[in-house]
């Protein structure tokens, strides 16, 4: 029989829900590039329901207690006193999502001896060290596609509150004012602009899809250039690199993973290429970005907004630049993690579980790496 370890983040703070706002989700049987959603055998939870809390537990406990696998659930997993170090040494299993990560550092790993799989209960693996695992046999798997639609979305939605100036607007309404002079002195159109993004994968490509309504022009760079059809539907243009890019456009937009050619891209060099009062946001890995570079540009007026919710470290202190900086609109780590999206990537979990203990295989594009090597 297995541990199996999940880190979650912590219930709301008025308690665990017993209501919801609607009813239920919509149901979505595949994903935009046909892949099918997560079909476990079953599922023991409702969708729509806080899954990612602790208390929401993924809807795992019945599942796993009902073959004989232990189940601890904990949002306690910074230092090493943490529920989360002294559980792992002999877990089997750990699961944990993006927005609250269990960081699996090679020292954590060299200390858990019976690991053998690491599931992100959403996209993302960079909370773990892949070559440690590699090293050990340890298989990485996360629920592929399950919130990508949710970032997307996300990240309309932040453009549109930078360029809008909607927060401030909101917070004039909240204290109780009506001064449209104030709230309109930073308010554009984004009819028009020049929007970009760095990389078009599953991400990035929604983003480009669901702007292009907008009568923006569009454009994008990534490693591996979309297919023609897709460019001349969507009226693109390649840039080869985001250095060619970034200074043609108003408002630029991250959806490129964490890696030794993205981490501090967007620095001070990259940062004052962009047009005056450009806006970017990122909504994938923090540190691809420069924490003080961007405070600099936000303050000099270099850029006129920037939003996120990746941080680094995750949760952020509360003395963080990011949350006094000027002009931004940053939220904790929540773009993925909707409770439509939970609904997938707890079906996912599930089914990666599943998989596992009847030792058959996990399902392909799941896989990060195969207890052998990146798959």
């Amino acid at each position: 029989m297995a541990k199996v370890l999940c880190v979650l983040y912590d219930d709301p703070t008025g308690g665990y829900p017993a209501s919801y706002a609607r009813d239920g989700l919509p149901e979505i049987a595949r994903y935009p590039d046909g892949q099918t959603t997560p079909s476990p055998e079953g599922i023991d939870f409702t969708p729509g329901q806080l899954l990612g809390s602790v208390s929401g537990e993924l809807g795992l406990r019945s599942f796993l207690e009902s073959r004989g696998h232990t189940l601890v659930v904990t949002s306690d997993k910074e230092g090493p006193d943490s529920v989360f170090d002294r559980e792992l040494v002999d877990a089997d299993v750990v699961i944990s999502q993006p927005f609250w990560p269990a960081y699996l550092t090679a020292e954590r790993i060299a200390r858990a001896e019976r690991l053998k799989l690491a599931v992100t209960a959403g996209i993302g693996s960079d909370h773990v060290d892949l070559d440690a695992a590699i090293a050990r046999g340890i298989t990485v798997a996360e629920v592929t596609f399950s919130n990508s639609i949710s970032v997307a979305e996300h990240v309309v939605m932040m453009i549109l509150s930078l360029v809008r100036n909607y927060l401030p607007s909101h917070q004039v309404v909240l204290e109780g004012g009506w001064n449209v002079a104030d709230c309109v002195e930073r308010a554009y159109d984004l009819e028009g602009m020049q929007v970009g993004t760095v990389a078009a994968g599953r991400i990035g490509l929604a983003v480009l899809r669901r702007l292009a309504p907008f009568d923006v022009t569009l454009h994008y760079t990534d490693r591996h250039r979309l297919p023609r059809e897709v460019e001349e539907e969507l009226k693109l243009t390649f840039h080869p690199t985001a250095a060619e890019m970034v200074p043609q456009c108003d408002v630029v937009t991250v959806n490129a993973p964490l890696h030794p050619e993205t981490e501090g891209l967007f620095g001070d060099e990259l940062l004052g290429t962009m047009k005056r009062g450009a806006y970017l946001i990122n909504t994938a890995r923090a540190r691809i970005a420069d924490r003080d570079a961007v405070v600099r540009a936000l303050r000099s007026g270099r850029l006129a907004g920037y939003a996120g919710d990746v941080w680094f470290p995750q949760p952020a202190p509360a003395d963080h630049p990011w949350r006094s900086m000027p002009h931004q609109g940053m939220t904790p780590h929540i773009s993925g993690s909707t409770l439509s999206a939970q609904a997938r990537y707890a079906a996912g979990t599930r089914e990666i579980l599943e998989s596992w203990f009847e030792e058959r295989p996990i399902r392909e594009e799941y896989l990060i790496t195969d207890g052998t090597g990146l798959a």
